[in-house]
């Protein structure tokens, strides 16, 4: 257009610059294919089961290559959150909340195992034999020895012993004693946090490596426990099997659900929605910790602040059990019945109690419900031990169903425990579940967003800052 002063025409403004496009997320294949991987498992598992039982170790190294990274996530996790923390008794605060309400839901679904577990009175018509008595006896001899040990147990031989022995309660100890020293040397500490920061994008570049192996994984898995389990077993145990899925279906679908929207007003069904993938990783590993490491990731993208998720979801892990908790309570109704020595509810609750003690440190591994089962029967009721041969045909099955219920709780608690002490952000937690804010599923990490991690040092920046009050204060 023309310039009214002097006549010469004014040039039209510069053309904006063309947004690169966004790079396509080409992970939604990886997770085809596990869909496909866990189909073609199946089919293999019935088709060739000697062949199949061959593949476990396929299964397996996938989730032992999860595990190993599951010690230096949660160590840097935890570093970075509690070491940028000004106030120390803000950890404590949510350490307590998280304790509390881990107990108070643990006891929740043992009595909605409890109510179910005597209606439906799942056990008549079995039949025990020499076989199945010998599986009790083994499984209760593996079993932990009791409280004292599992404490003692918390404390690693060595300063780095916890990551060579991939404990996670070991790990929790000292990633909390190392947060809490570089919290006291102050400024001085700020490189060792910056160093950890950057060991921290390196671990969750690698364990996005790691995840596209998972469709071989959940082949091998998925073929093997068909293959071992068969037909029959299932048929057998339908009725115990199917009450379980139903129980825990409905303690997340109602429970869960209920407690979330009243206390935070978010629905659970977005919320599963959002951790889809790694409810069908654990589905077809059968471990809740080979998603570990992406729930603590998602849980910090999702808003909630990176010292509750580091202390809260490592935690929930050996204290937050709902899954396992319903799965003891059953499995024990379903063995006193099938042997014919029924428990009064007086004998039901102390077994019970007991068990929920046991199962600390139980956390999502194949396996670990049975050896709790024994244990506890062997304490109370000695004379039922035998009878933990009966289920162990199915329990892989229930252990899906355990641990898919398992990280639910956990998911929903630290949304919670972040809600309850002001470290959300609400917003970016409405907008993430729906859908405006994607994961990042190259890095597992919000590199250039650090919402929902108040008390972290900002990647952006290059350094972090102790002086950031947290969400809430």
């Amino acid at each position: 257009m023309a310039d009214t002063e002097n006549g010469t025409a004014t040039p039209p403004p510069p053309a904006a610059a063309p947004q690169a496009p966004a790079k396509r997320d080409r992970t939604h294949y990886l997770y085809i294919a596990v869909i496909v991987a866990v189909l073609l498992g199946i089919a293999v598992g019935f088709a060739a089961p000697d062949f199949a039982k061959e593949l476990k170790p396929v299964g397996t190294g996938f989730v032992n290559l999860i595990k190993m990274m599951i010690s230096p996530i949660i160590f840097c996790t935890i570093v970075l959150g509690v070491g940028s923390v000004r106030k120390a008794a803000k950890i404590g605060k949510v350490g307590g909340l998280a304790l509390g309400y881990f107990i108070v839901m643990s006891a929740v679904a043992l009595a909605i195992g409890l109510v179910v577990g005597n209606i439906l009175d799942p056990g008549s018509g079995m039949h025990l034999t020499e076989a199945t008595k010998d599986v009790g006896q083994t499984a209760a001899k593996d079993a932990a020895e009791g409280p004292t040990d599992f404490v003692l147990g918390i404390i690693p031989t060595t300063l780095v012993s916890a990551f060579t022995q991939g404990e996670v309660l070991q790990t929790l100890l000292v990633a909390l004693l190392v947060g809490f020293a570089l919290q006291a040397m102050g400024r001085s500490g700020e490189p060792v946090l910056r160093g950890i920061e950057h060991i921290q994008k390196l671990v969750f570049r690698v364990l996005g490596m790691i995840m596209w192996a998972a469709p071989i994984g959940a082949f091998g898995a998925m073929a093997a426990v068909i293959g071992e389990t068969g037909i029959d077993a299932l048929k057998a145990l339908a009725t115990i099997m199917i009450g379980f899925y139903v129980t825990c279906a409905l303690f997340v679908g109602v429970v869960l659900a209920v407690i979330l929207r009243l206390a935070t007003g978010f629905n659970i069904f977005a919320l599963l929605k959002y951790l889809g993938r790694e409810f069908l990783l654990i589905l077809s590993t059968s471990s809740s910790e080979s998603a570990l490491p992406r729930l603590i990731a998602k849980m910090e993208h999702l808003g909630v602040s990176r010292p509750v998720v580091g202390i809260t979801v490592p935690t929930g892990y050996s204290f937050n059990l709902d899954g396992t908790m319903i799965y003891l309570t059953m499995a024990s109704l379903f063995i006193a019945d099938a042997m014919d020595q029924p428990m009064s509810i007086g004998q039901q609750i102390g077994l019970l109690l007991f068990m929920m003690i046991a199962s600390k440190g139980a956390a999502g591994v194949s396996g670990s419900g049975i050896a709790v089962l024994a244990s506890g029967l062997q304490s109370h009721k000695p004379g039922l031990v035998d009878g933990v041969g009966l289920i162990i045909g199915i329990d892989r099955f229930m252990s899906e169903a355990r641990a898919l219920t398992n990280f639910a709780g956990n998911a929903v608690a630290t949304l919670l425990i972040g809600t309850w002490t002001g470290e959300v952000d609400r917003d970016r937690v409405r907008r993430v579940l729906a859908g405006e804010l994607p994961f990042d599923e190259r890095t597992l990490l919000d590199s250039d967003d650090t919402a929902g991690q108040d008390d972290v040092p900002a990647p952006r920046d290059g350094g972090p800052t102790l002086e950031k009050e947290p969400v809430g204060a």
